[in-house]
């Protein structure tokens, strides 16, 4: 095929490629969605430092987290929408540039409320991973679908784990270089992500098109297209099954993103730097599980159909929860990453399985369909939080500070990451139950 003068999708990922707007798109995609997560989740290695400046309680570490997840919810519901309505192009670029703002300014903080205000604000660019899956999906043939979303996606999803690896590197590097104090450094740190937003906003707005065949304004589009879409992907049941699967897998990968690094620090005693970088490699776990998990789904997909994509993300939901549930009961930081790796690609994989999915609900109804899963996964995060809340327990342990010996509150996560173990593995049943019931009535039509 000629990639570089076709205007239909691709049936093959050639992943070293530029030539073409579908590959053009595919790499700026990735790209300006790996610096959305990069500047969602750059706070995250960095709430310890704010926390002590700002003096924030148990109780409005909670809060903050949650709401770091919460408006992601209405903003996925919604992008799904307009990008159907207006093409990803412009609702791209519209979404980096007003989220670029809580961003860069996020750091004018000095006080708990401002603070969760701008936390709440970020969190809307969580809504990138529609548009995300949208553009990927109408660039690329049913065959390779899977693919190429769980490509983009895992390439993207790296941010978190970029941002836990990078953050304190660059908040100790404007230390260094003498802009600030440790104890500011959080809030010259988020600048660089606010910046790389904007960059990605130029770059997304001049480089793509929605569409192989040009822009929605140059093209004809038909009647399906432009009915409401949003009601059509609520009423397919499907939809909500995949809607529950992806708050047990998304929705945990956010809750890691969050809370390991305290997690790490305060159960495990590293430092800032340590748990960085070991919440880190959590997130580069998807650079290549997720996009496997979508190729591997396109090949059952190709032999088994809807039904085999799902019972291999039963499956791997169930590998996540006994990961999970074992993470819970680690004695220490080697077994906890060691753990920590093994559930992640579980989870990693079923992420990329659930959206090579989503295409096949409502074809014509993409944005909506990916909007109320990708809002699922965040659901799943906000009500993991509200749990990780309920069950954090104050610890005491005396440090030596200049000479002085001082006892510092610790929180516990060790029972709130146990319980969220127990509940994927409850949703896991509950999906396999789902596949099977479905797989039987398709099964009975068939023959009738």
């Amino acid at each position: 095929m000629n990639v570089e003068n076709t205007d239909k999708p691709l049936d093959r990922l050639p992943i070293f490629s530029l030539k073409g707007v579908q590959m053009k798109t595919f790499h700026i995609t990735w790209i300006t969605f790996f610096f959305c997560f990069f500047a969602w989740f750059g706070m995250a290695p960095l709430m310890k430092i704010a926390r002590e400046q700002l003096h924030l309680t148990k109780d409005q570490i909670g809060n903050i987290q949650i709401a770091s997840v919460s408006a992601t919810i209405i903003a996925r519901l919604l992008i799904g929408r307009l990008v159907d309505k207006f093409g990803p192009r412009l609702v791209y670029t519209w979404l980096l540039i007003i989220c670029a703002l809580p961003v860069l300014f996020i750091g004018t903080s000095h006080s708990y409320t401002s603070f969760l205000l701008f936390r709440l604000a970020i969190g809307v660019i969580g809504a990138s991973f529609v548009i995300t899956q949208f553009h990927t999906s109408v660039m690329f043939a049913p065959s390779i679908k899977g693919t190429a979303n769980a490509t983009a996606g895992g390439f993207g999803n790296a941010g978190g784990g970029a941002a836990n690896f990078f953050m304190p590197m660059i908040a100790s590097g404007f230390v260094g270089l003498g802009f600030c104090t440790k104890e500011d450094s959080w809030r010259y740190a988020m600048i660089v992500p606010g910046i790389m937003l904007l960059v990605c906003a130029y770059l997304y707005y001049r480089f793509t098109k929605d569409t192989p065949a040009g822009n929605y304004k140059d093209i004809e589009r038909s009647e399906n297209e432009k009915k409401n879409t949003f009601m059509l992907a609520f009423t397919d049941y499907r939809t909500w099954i995949l809607t529950i699967a992806y708050a047990a897998c998304f929705g945990v990968e956010i809750t890691i993103d969050n809370f390991a690094p305290i997690f790490f620090t305060d159960s495990f005693g590293a430092s800032i730097a340590v748990a960085g970088m070991a919440a880190g490699i959590f997130g580069w776990i998807n650079l290549f599980a997720r996009p496997l998990g979508g190729i591997i789904a396109d090949k059952v997909g190709n032999v088994w159909g809807f039904n085999g994509k799902s019972l291999m993300l039963a499956l791997l939901l169930l590998l996540e929860a006994i990961g999970i549930i074992f993470f819970a009961k680690a004695g220490n930081l080697t077994v906890a990453i060691t753990l920590m790796f093994f559930f992640g690609l579980s989870l990693k994989m079923a992420n990329g399985a659930t959206y090579s999915l989503v295409p096949f609900v409502k074809p014509e109804a993409i944005g909506s369909v990916a909007g109320i899963v990708g809002a699922g996964g965040n659901i799943g995060a906000m009500l993991i939080a509200f749990l990780f809340k309920a069950k954090a327990m104050h610890a005491s342990k005396d440090v030596i500070e200049n000479g002085v010996t001082k006892t510092k509150d610790l929180i516990d996560y060790t029972d709130a990451f146990l319980s969220l173990g127990y509940i994927i593995l409850g949703i896991a049943i509950l999906v396999l139950i789902f596949r099977t019931i479905t797989a039987k009535k398709q099964h009975q039509v068939a023959i009738a």
